[in-house]
C-alpha cells in the first residue's frame, strides 16, 4: 500500500525555520573563510575549519529542522542515532574537503570546479544519509529523476557557494549570497523530498528500532545550533570578519617605516641637544 507523505506537517514553520539555518550556517562560513584570505598571518587552517564547520552544521541543522515536518500518514517515523550522527560528519568534512581546496588553491575554473562537485555530492550524500536514518513500517523508495535533479542542485550551490567564499569580500554581499546559498540548500533539500514514495507494509503495528523525531532530533539539533551561535559571537567580535577589509600591507610597511624614522630623528635631536643659529662676523 501507498502511504500518504506530507512533507509540511507543521504549515511553512520548519521549511522557513530550515531556510534561516542554512542562510546563518552560509553566512558565518563565507566570512570565516574571508578572515583566513584576508590576513595570511593568521591561522589560516583555523579559519577554514571553522568556515567548513558553520557551512555543513547549517546544512545538516536545515535538513532535521525540515525532516520535523515530514509525516506519514500511516505510520510512525523513528530515526537511528548512529546514522544521524553519521550525516553531521559527512557534511562537515566534505565540506571542508571543498573549503580547504578553493581556499589554498584559488578560484581557477578547475580547481572550482572539482571543489564543487566534490561539495555538492558530499552535501547530497548527507542528505540521503539522514533519510536513511529513518525507521518506519514500509520501504522508502525515489523517483531517479528527481535525485539527479536535487544532486545537480547541490553541486550548483555548493560550486555557487565556494566562489563568492573567495571572491566576495564586502560584509553586504556576503549577507545576500548566503541568503542564496539559502535558497539553493533548500531548493535541493525539498526537490531529493519530492521524489520520496513510501510503500507501507500490510501488516499493521511492527516494531523497529529508532527513536521519534521529537526525542531524537530536537536534542541533536541544539548542538550544532549552539556552535552556530558560538560562531556567530566570534564573527560579530572580529573587526576583520565585520569590515572584510584591511589595509594594504604596503601601506602599513611605508607608515611603519615612516614612524620609526621619526622617532629615530627626534631620538638622535634630544641627544645633541638645541641647534642655536650661529651669527656672522
Amino acid at each position: 500500500m501507498d502511504g500518504t507523505v506530507d512533507g509540511f506537517r507543521y504549515g511553512a514553520v520548519t521549511p522557513v525555520a530550515a531556510y534561516l539555518m542554512a542562510c546563518l550556517g552560509g553566512a558565518l562560513g563565507l566570512r570565516c573563510i574571508v578572515r583566513s584570505l584576508l590576513d595570511t598571518r593568521s591561522w589560516k587552517p583555523g579559519w577554514l575549519a571553522l568556515g567548513a564547520a558553520s557551512i555543513g552544521c547549517g546544512i545538516w541543522t536545515m535538513h532535521f529542522i525540515a525532516m520535523i515536518g515530514f509525516h506519514v500518514k500511516e505510520t510512525r517515523i523513528r530515526y537511528d542515532a548512529a546514522t544521524t550522527v553519521l550525516s553531521l560528519v559527512v557534511a562537515v568534512v566534505v565540506v571542508g574537503i571543498g573549503v580547504f581546496i578553493v581556499g589554498y588553491r584559488g578560484t581557477g575554473r578547475t580547481v572550482l570546479a572539482v571543489a564543487g562537485t566534490v561539495t555538492g555530492l558530499g552535501v547530497a550524500t548527507m542528505h540521503y544519509l539522514g533519510m536513511a536514518a529513518m525507521r518506519l513500517n514500509g520501504d522508502v523508495g525515489y523517483d531517479p529523476l528527481g535525485v539527479a535533479l536535487s544532486v545537480l542542485i547541490a553541486i550548483a550551490a555548493a560550486t555557487a557557494a565556494l566562489w563568492s567564499a573567495v571572491t566576495i569580500r564586502s560584509l553586504l554581499m556576503s549577507l545576500g549570497a548566503s541568503l542564496v546559498m539559502g535558497v539553493a540548500v533548500s531548493g535541493m533539500h525539498y526537490t531529493g523530498m519530492a521524489a520520496v514514495s513510501v510503500h507501507v507494509h500490510d501488516t499493521p503495528g511492527g516494531t523497529w528500532a529508532g527513536d521519534s523525531p521529537m526525542s531524537l532530533l530536537l536534542p541533536m539539533l541544539l548542538g550544532p545550533v549552539v556552535f552556530l551561535l558560538l560562531a556567530g559571537v566570534v564573527v560579530m567580535f572580529d573587526p576583520m570578519l565585520v569590515q572584510g577589509e584591511r589595509p594594504p600591507v604596503a601601506h602599513q610597511d611605508a607608515s611603519a617605516k615612516g614612524s620609526a624614522a621619526n622617532s629615530d630623528a627626534s631620538h638622535r635631536g634630544s641627544r645633541r641637544g638645541p641647534a642655536w643659529p650661529t651669527r656672522k662676523r
